[in-house]
């Protein structure tokens, strides 16, 4: 294995071959469904080509064998000469765990272990012909398909190897013996060496090209072009084509833009590839010119199109000048991204951070003043704050279409264990929000959508009985909402029944009778976040055991984000999940208790009102208020956050502060409102790490410092 040749080399792979890999999978479930798609067929085909090609350049070849077989059934698919269906798409998909597990090794700069021997057999199986697998005939299947992917790769565009070069060459010499080859200025081809050296002279190189994609395609312009009036030189004498080719034909070389335009002919147009076209990885350094940086190339060829160039003619006959090509709409163009080490990100977003504060600051010291200019120029900051604040939280951006990819997956598996048919929509896959959100909301989306297809979906025969069809639907949908992402996950099955819920609450010891009785239906929906709480009877390999939707409730409160549940027996459920855009810079409610100044996280936040304490409520020993036929508990956090505030009077009237924990409500009292900021969240010390309640701390508009409270931590530690 060559992972330590080229560091920058093996990136590159990691970063392309991940980005295939990643869009593989959602390839092969659409593939499923679609099995008469040949573009999607070619699009998988070229995804593992691609793949095996960048291992091959890295010498991973236990990652190489398993592309290749699996490469080699999709030839076999792609020429109709089997079709898709559930057993075939098991096989490969199981190829593509394997993939994926090596390719993970590979980053962490591991030996990739080697896929089984029996899925690579049952992979060879596969490649042949329907009819016509027996394990007998695999190997020599396997060689056969070699050979032909061999030369259909060359056709796609792909590079070819050394040995396949080194073959061309050996069917250029042969034919040399048998016909004579004449080069574009008539001259016969002549082998030098006679195949003894390695380097071949310009001219065979041209009759190379010649066999390999035609005579006269890339010697320049179609012979129309050449019976197109002679060119004169400037004593007035033509200067026929045939005089322009041979002076071509010398020691000029080629410019920069002719080498670019050979290259567009021989691999099809375009640098970049598309969003159907899979990315490239590095590929083999090959003899032929052609091979330049891999990454350059596309997958797909394409003819050439627009006007064709002009030979270049010899510069030393005047009146002759070398007509420069014109470049093709479809040309490669410069890259357009960079990238960059997230790490030089984050640091990029302190230092906006510390910028914010010094606006917030400035912002206080300008209200004090009556100066004019003064306030102009605050004001100026003030926006060009924002919209930098805006543009690099944009980089940090990513769509949540990267958390939504391995759902297609995720679901088929689980439909096929369980025998469901299922179809996942997907909606607002596009949606961008913070990279770290991105990464910390995938674990708790798949226990959700595992939950729709394990508890919510009906079996086909049970739902066709209800009159619904046997296919069930799972939506995944995202949209921004302010400041704010929604994540929605519905599913059109059973619903959920609150009378289960409860007598399953009572059963767990979760509730007594009498509080279960008087729960509503949507805490009865919400118990299904309890801890250990589970409306499966059976444990499966699936479900039972009441973690899942546990881990999801932590996971959400972590990130400062809301959970809410809506269910219709019979017709289906729909879990809401609300999370701020990033955790970076945080709006927040500024608050006093006492003379310390607390930040409220803004997401947190429901409503705000103002209260005559003497109107509240016992309830079970603890104090609530009655909003709008709403009970809400009321908590005095001054006496758990500031010393010596336990033992004081309590004021006749106070602020309420309505606060979200996930799926709870509940009402903080508070003895001041400062009014919204936006805060940069600062960890706190060795000495305070830890502290419960408390998320960290920031600088205010006054330069105090605030600390930032953690609802669902608070509530945990202080509110029993």
């Amino acid at each position: 294995m060559a992972l330590d040749a080229d560091e920058e080399i093996l990136q590159d792979f990691l970063v392309e071959a991940g980005e295939i890999l990643e869009k593989l999978s959602e390839q092969l479930v659409d593939l499923e469904q679609n099995p008469d798609d040949s573009d999607l067929l070619n699009a998988i085909f070229r995804g593992f080509h691609t793949v095996k090609g960048g291992a091959g350049f890295l010498q991973l070849d236990a990652l190489v064998n398993c592309c290749h077989s699996a490469e080699n059934v999709f030839d076999i698919l792609r020429n109709h000469k089997r079709k898709v269906d559930s057993e075939l798409m098991d096989v490969v998909l199981e190829a593509l765990d394997h993939v994926n597990a090596m390719f993970e090794q590979v980053r962490h700069h591991e030996e990739p272990t080697p896929a089984p021997e029996e899925l690579i057999a049952a992979l060879d199986a596969l490649a042949q012909p329907a009819g016509e697998s027996s394990p007998a005939n695999a190997a020599v299947a396997r060689e056969e398909q070699n050979e032909s992917n061999e030369a259909s790769s060359g056709d796609d565009g792909g590079d070819i190897t050394d040995d396949e070069f080194e073959r061309l060459l050996d069917a250029l010499e042969e034919e040399k013996t048998s016909a004579p080859v004449s080069s574009d200025d008539g001259n016969e081809f002549s082998g030098g060496d006679g195949g003894s050296g390695d380097d071949i002279s310009d001219d065979e190189f041209e009759a190379l090209l010649d066999q390999l994609h035609g005579k006269g395609q890339f010697s320049g312009p179609p012979e129309t072009g050449n019976t197109a009036p002679d060119s004169q030189d400037a004593s007035g004498d033509k200067v026929t084509s045939d005089e322009a080719s041979d002076s071509k034909g010398g020691d000029d070389l080629i410019s920069d833009d002719e080498f670019e335009k050979l290259l567009d002919d021989l691999h099809g147009k375009g640098g970049s590839p598309t969003a159907e076209t899979a990315k490239p990885a590095p590929g083999p350094a090959a003899k032929q010119p052609s091979a330049t940086s891999p990454s350059a190339k596309a997958d797909k060829p394409a003819q050439p199109t627009g006007k064709p160039e002009k030979a270049p003619a010899d510069n030393g006959k005047a009146g002759v000048t070398p007509a420069m090509p014109a470049r093709d709409a479809n040309a490669p163009v410069a890259e357009t991204s960079v990238r960059v080490d997230t790490k030089r990100l984050d640091d990029i977003m302190n230092m906006v951070g510390e910028l914010v504060l010094v606006r917030n600051r400035l912002q206080r010291l300008g209200a004090q003043s009556e100066d004019e200019h003064m306030h102009k120029a605050v004001s100026n900051l003030d926006v060009v704050t924002t919209d930098l604040q805006s543009a690099v939280m944009a980089t940090r951006m990513q769509p949540i279409k990267k958390v939504f990819g391995r759902f297609p997956r995720v679901v088929r598996d689980l439909a096929r264990s369980l025998k469901k048919e299922i179809n996942l929509e997907m909606h607002g896959e596009e949606t961008d929000l913070d990279k770290n959100l991105v990464e910390a909301l995938s674990d708790p989306l798949v226990h959700l959508v595992r939950n729709s297809v394990d508890h919510g979906i009906e079996a086909p025969d049970i739902r066709e009985k209800a009159g619904k069809p046997r296919q069930g639907r799972v939506t995944l949908s995202a949209e921004q909402e302010g400041d704010h992402i929604l994540l929605s996950i519905e599913d059109d099955g059973a619903g959920m029944d609150p009378d289960v819920l409860r007598r399953k609450a009572v059963e767990k010891g979760i509730y007594e009778q009498d509080a279960a009785d008087r729960l509503t239906n949507t805490e009865c929906y919400n118990l299904i976040f309890s801890a250990g709480f589970s409306t499966k009877d059976q444990i499966s390999d699936v479900s039972g055991r009441g973690v899942g939707m546990d881990v999801v409730k932590t996971k959400i409160s972590q990130l400062n984000g809301q959970l809410s549940v809506e269910s219709e027996l019979g017709k289906g459920s729909r879990i809401v999940i609300k999370v701020p855009l990033t955790l970076a810079i945080m709006p927040t409610l500024m608050i006093m208790l006492g003379d310390q100044s607390f930040a409220l996280p803004l997401v947190n936040v429901v409503e705000i009102f103002h209260l005559d304490l003497s109107k509240k409520n016992i309830v079970d020993g603890r104090e609530c208020i009655v909003v709008r036929d709403k009970v809400f508990p009321l908590f005095h956090i001054k006496r758990w956050l500031v010393k010596g505030a336990a033992g004081q009077p309590e004021p006749e009237n106070a602020h309420v502060v309505i606060v979200a924990m996930g799926t709870r409500r509940v009402g903080f009292v508070v003895d001041q409102l400062i009014g919204q900021e936006e805060v940069v969240i600062k960890p706190l010390g060795r000495a305070l790490q830890g502290t419960p309640g408390m998320a960290g701390a920031t600088i205010t508009g006054d330069g105090r410092i605030a600390l930032i409270i953690d609802v669902p931590s608070l509530l945990q530690n202080y509110g029993k």
